[in-house]
C-alpha cells in the first residue's frame, strides 16, 4: 500500500462531520486497549474533565483562557469543530498544525483500525499521543456525549470534574429521562476527586450528590458570578459556566498551581469562544449566530432575546435543525407570536423541513418559510429598507454556525 493512499485511508473519517453520530458507537473498552496499546499517553497528566449538556466548550474557554495567561502548558480537547477537525486538540490556544494531525493519524492508524475506534474516539487518541509528545503540564478534556461511555472518561487520572447544565439531549443514547441522563453524566466522577458543578434541576443535584458520597468526592456547588465581573464571553448563562471555571481554577492549588484572583478575572475577560451569542457582518450588515441546539440552549437564547431592544416587534430566525434533535422543544422557546422563522437544511446532516415541521406543528403555519440556505435570506433582507433589528438570528445547530464560518453557506 502506497504513503499516499494510506494517508487517505486514515484521514477519511475526518473528511465530513457527518460521519461523527453515524459512527457512533459509545462504551469506552475500545478506547480503553487503544490507550494501552499507545503505551499509555498522558497516564501521569491530571486533567478536568467537563461533562454537561451545554456549556462545556464555554467551561473550557474560561479555564483555558486562564491557565493559557499564567503559561501553565495545557493540552486540550473540545467538540465539535466549527470549520476545521484540527480546533479540536489545542495546546493553550494554538490548535494542532494540519501536519502535525495527519501524520500522527497515519503513525496511529493500525491501532485506531484494529480498535474499531470512531472519529471522535480517533481524536482523542491522536490528542493524547499529542500532549504526551508536546509535555504538556495538565488537560482539559471536554466530554463529547454523555460520560460514562465517552472516550474521555478512558484517561483514568481525572482529579477534576467540571459539569454545566445537565438537560435533556441525544435521548438516543443516554435514555429519555433526566434522571438516566444524569446517571449517564454523574458516572465521570472519579474516586475523592473535587466536582465542580453549576446549578442544576433537583433530580439531577440527587443523582450527583449520591454519586459523590459513594466515590468520596469533594462536590462544590457554584453560584452564578456577580454582575461586576467581566467575561469574554456574551450572554447570562456564562456567568454560570465561568463561575464553574473559577471553581475548577481555584481547586488547581491543591496541585501546587496559585493563580491570583486578579489573574483568574483578566484570564475569564480574555476568553473567546466563537459561535455562541456572537455578533458577526454579513455584506457589512449585523448577524446573530447562536449554535442552540436543544431546549435548554434555545430557553438561554430566549433568555437574552428578551433584552434586546424593539424584539418584541419580533426576531427573523434563521434555523437548521438536525432530525434527531427535539425540534418542537426548541421552536417553543424560540418562537414568540409576532417571530419568522426561516428554516435552511443543515450541510450534511438529515434535517427537520418545513413540511415536516408543520405536520408536528401546525400552529407556525403563518410563521414558518423555507430557504435552500442561508445566502438567499440574508439576500432577501438586505434588498428591503431596512434591515432588521434586532438583527437576524442564525441557530439550531453549531454544524450550521460551522458552516458559516466555513463560507459553505455564505
Amino acid at each position: 500500500m502506497s504513503n499516499e493512499t494510506f494517508i487517505t485511508k486514515s484521514n477519511s473519517i475526518f473528511e465530513s462531520k457527518s460521519n461523527e453520530y453515524r459512527d457512533m458507537n459509545l462504551g469506552i473498552d475500545r478506547m480503553t486497549l487503544a490507550i494501552n496499546a499507545m503505551g499509555d499517553p498522558c497516564k501521569k497528566i491530571p486533567a478536568i474533565q467537563i461533562a454537561g449538556t451545554n456549556g462545556k466548550g464555554s467551561i473550557a474557554a474560561f479555564i483555558n483562557s486562564v491557565l493559557s495567561l499564567v503559561n501553565i502548558k495545557t493540552g486540550v480537547t473540545t467538540s465539535p469543530h466549527l470549520v476545521d477537525w484540527v480546533e479540536r486538540i489545542c495546546i493553550n490556544n494554538t490548535p494542532i498544525s494540519k501536519e502535525e494531525f495527519q501524520s500522527l493519524s497515519l503513525s496511529l492508524h493500525p491501532i485506531t483500525k484494529k480498535y474499531n475506534l470512531t472519529p471522535f474516539e480517533c481524536v482523542i487518541a491522536i490528542a493524547l499521543k499529542y500532549f504526551t509528545l508536546k509535555e504538556v503540564e495538565l488537560l482539559v478534556l471536554e466530554v463529547g456525549l454523555g460520560g460514562r461511555l465517552d472516550a474521555t472518561t478512558a484517561h483514568q487520572y481525572r482529579p477534576i470534574i467540571a459539569f454545566g447544565g445537565i438537560g435533556l439531549d441525544h435521548c438516543e443514547y443516554l435514555g429519555s429521562s433526566l434522571e438516566k441522563v444524569a446517571i449517564e453524566k454523574a458516572a465521570v466522577i472519579t474516586s475523592k476527586s473535587t466536582v465542580i458543578t453549576a446549578t442544576q434541576h433537583n433530580i439531577v443535584r440527587r443523582v450527583f450528590e449520591e454519586t459523590a458520597k459513594k466515590k468520596q468526592a469533594d462536590i462544590h456547588w457554584v453560584d452564578p458570578l456577580p454582575p461586576e465581573w467581566e467575561l469574554g464571553l456574551s450572554g447570562a448563562i456564562q456567568k454560570e459556566n465561568a463561575a464553574v471555571a473559577k471553581g475548577v481554577i481555584e481547586s488547581l492549588k491543591n496541585f501546587g498551581w496559585n493563580i491570583s484572583e486578579g489573574q483568574l478575572r483578566e484570564g475569564l475577560s480574555l476568553a473567546k469562544w466563537p459561535g455562541r451569542l456572537q455578533t458577526i457582518k454579513w455584506e457589512g450588515m449585523p448577524i446573530v449566530v447562536d449554535g442552540a441546539h436543544n431546549p435548554l440552549a434555545a430557553e438561554q437564547l430566549s433568555i437574552e432575546r428578551d433584552s434586546w431592544i424593539y424584539q418584541e416587534s419580533g426576531i427573523i430566525w434563521i434555523l437548521g435543525i438536525q432530525k434527531r434533535k427535539d425540534m418542537i422543544g426548541i421552536l417553543q422557546k424560540l418562537i414568540k407570536e409576532k417571530d419568522l422563522a426561516w428554516i435552511v437544511p443543515v450541510p450534511g446532516q438529515e434535517s427537520w423541513s418545513k413540511d415536516q415541521i408543520l405536520s408536528l406543528c401546525p400552529e407556525y403555519k403563518d410563521r414558518i418559510k423555507e430557504a435552500p440556505c442561508v445566502e438567499d435570506i440574508l439576500s432577501t433582507l438586505k434588498k428591503q429598507n431596512r434591515w432588521p433589528s434586532p438583527p437576524p438570528v442564525i441557530s439550531g445547530s453549531l454544524y450550521l454556525i460551522g458552516a458559516l464560518f466555513k463560507g459553505e453557506y455564505l
